[in-house]
């Protein structure tokens, strides 16, 4: 699987302003040439840096997010997060009763299953990753996912509760169920990193990266260009 070829499609066919991430869960700390174990940090915030070039490690002792430490089997959550008291104080969810619904159906890793997770842009991957994020605008999320589906067509259903957007939606979905899946976002990625309000996220099994690029390939020949080109739009308008 050549990552350097496939990540220059997806940036030049898209015209992605960021790197897409390349996310590799470890079963044992270690440490990866060239990557940092910075101090505490969200995983949105490493895949922030990611997206901006960075090689990084994220582990028990330096992840700051107790929702993501959670979600990733590094550490078990305080009460008033479990209890669904803390998401109901932010102002998230209208009731700890309902924060807590919406968490007690979040999927999530086993506990102690993975010790680290490494992320960098895909482009620069020492390794082959279990998921390939995206963050950028819909328009370009719009065309991934259509390139996954371009051969065998049919209907997608993405899950989202719009909370851990990043670590749950586009993380360890795809990972779980070997299915690319997209998000909105969440309060927290929107609040503790650069994404704008125009952007949202993906995440697809690495699985299905060769099907995408060579799917994307094709629709990059045509229904792209003729799409950004908008010559219907452009005849309602001469019509006006």
């Amino acid at each position: 699987m050549d990552l350097v070829s496939s990540a220059a499609t997806l940036k030049e066919t898209l015209g992605l302003n960021y790197e897409p991430i390349a996310v590799k869960f470890l079963e044992k700390s270690t440490n990866l040439d060239g990557f940092d174990l910075p101090g505490r940090r969200r995983y949105c915030q490493v895949l922030m840096g990611a997206r901006k070039g960075a090689k990084l490690l994220l582990a028990k002792d330096n992840i700051s997010c107790p929702a993501a430490a959670w979600a990733l089997g590094f550490d078990n959550p305080p009460l008033r997060l479990s209890s669904g008291e803390m998401p109901a104080a932010m102002g998230i969810f209208g009731s700890d009763a309902a924060a807590k619904n919406t968490l007690d159906t979040m999927p999530r890793l086993r506990m102690g299953m993975y010790n680290m997770v490494a992320v960098c842009p895909l482009s620069i991957a020492p390794y082959t990753p279990d998921v390939v994020v995206i963050e950028s605008l819909p328009e370009h999320l719009m065309w991934v996912a259509l390139a996954n589906v371009y051969n065998s067509g049919g209907r997608m259903q993405f899950s989202t509760s719009i909370l851990q957007a990043t670590c749950v939606d586009v993380t360890i979905v795809p990972f779980l169920t070997q299915r690319l899946n997209a998000s909105l976002g969440c309060y927290g990625c929107r609040e503790a990193t650069d994404m704008t309000e125009n952007e949202c996220v993906l995440g697809f099994p690495v699985r299905d990266l060769e099907i995408i690029i060579g799917s994307l390939k094709k629709l990059g020949e045509k229904a792209i260009l003729r799409v950004r080109e908008k010559p219907i739009y452009g005849a309602l308008l001469s019509r006006e």
